[in-house]
């Protein structure tokens, strides 16, 4: 039997797991969990602009402030392309979804460009900054691509529904961030992989209310409520924890989460039950009104 080994610090928190012979593991709370993007090329857009600095403090002023300028809106741009990356993932996360109401991504590679532009302005010259800045922009067009810049899933759907499962989904997200910035105190990988878990299933949650906005008024507790009640439970658990490892604690919070993980995946599944019910409704409406009418299939012929 192969086996894989683990310790207090693992993500299970377990001394090991067992594992059989096909190969087969619980993923546990990473089931579906997707490295961002938000990371590596990105910070080096952070970094890649910082020997201006040295360049600034020895140039003559209206140079040092030449080259001031341009890290700034080099800066910047790394910013906008982060915050473009995050919003591009949950925008592709989501199957009913608005365009990102700013192009942030596209907007950093123009900085960028304006940025190459002042550097060579400072360093080189007019023609030589102006075809830095050019490729500036298109070598950052072409590393992180586009924003998007249509919406996605929303033909014959109520924008009115659709922006009002937004906001409650958006607020749903910020009471998840909250969360998982908390449990972070209590210092425990277990935890923290534990909470991720019951995330995974609220977000399933989340998923289902977006594709039909009907379901928002039979979700809306889970969305406000329990979620509001999660967060304040993780934060005090969180400080308790961390005083003093209280084990006690510990297994009724897991107990708690255990509960909502429950809840969550039921109204999860009620939800998809009953739009299936409604698609049958509707389909058997539709013949009976064909029927009605005298319109039936015509067979193929030959």
């Amino acid at each position: 039997m192969a086996r894989r080994y683990g310790g207090k610090f693992s993500p299970d928190g377990q001394t090991g797991t067992t594992q059989d012979r096909a190969g087969a593991t619980d993923r546990g709370s990473y089931q579906g969990a997707r490295r961002t993007k938000a990371g590596g090329r990105v910070n080096l857009l952070f970094l890649a602009p910082l020997p201006l600095i040295w360049q600034a403090f020895t140039a003559s002023p209206v140079v040092m402030a030449q080259y001031l300028a341009s890290l700034g809106l080099l800066l910047l741009a790394a910013w906008l392309t982060r915050e473009g990356i995050l919003a591009q993932e949950a925008y592709e996360a989501r199957k009913v979804a608005r365009r990102p109401a700013v192009p942030r991504k596209m907007l950093a590679s123009a900085i960028t460009g304006a940025g190459l532009v002042m550097a060579g302005i400072a360093g080189r010259g007019l023609i030589e900054a102006i075809i830095l800045g050019g490729l500036g922009v298109v070598l950052h067009a072409f590393s992180f691509g586009l924003d998007p810049l249509k919406d996605k899933g929303m033909d014959g759907v109520d924008l009115f529904q659709t922006d009002r499962v937004a906001r409650a989904v958006d607020e749903a997200e910020k009471h998840l961030a909250a969360m998982s910035e908390a449990i972070k105190r209590a210092g425990d990988r277990a935890l923290e992989a534990r909470v991720e878990r019951f995330q995974a299933t609220a977000r399933r949650l989340f998923r289902t209310v977006e594709e039909d906005p009907r379901d928002l008024t039979a979700a809306r507790r889970f969305l406000s409520v329990y979620l509001l009640g999660a967060r304040d439970a993780t934060a005090k658990f969180a400080d308790l924890y961390a005083r003093n490892r209280d084990q006690g604690a510990k297994a009724d919070f897991t107990a708690l989460l255990d509960d909502l993980e429950g809840n969550f995946a039921a109204r999860t599944e009620k939800l998809m039950l009953d739009d299936r019910s409604d698609l049958d409704i509707e389909i058997e409406v539709l013949r009976d009104r064909l029927n009605r009418e005298g319109i039936r299939p015509q067979p193929d012929t030959e």
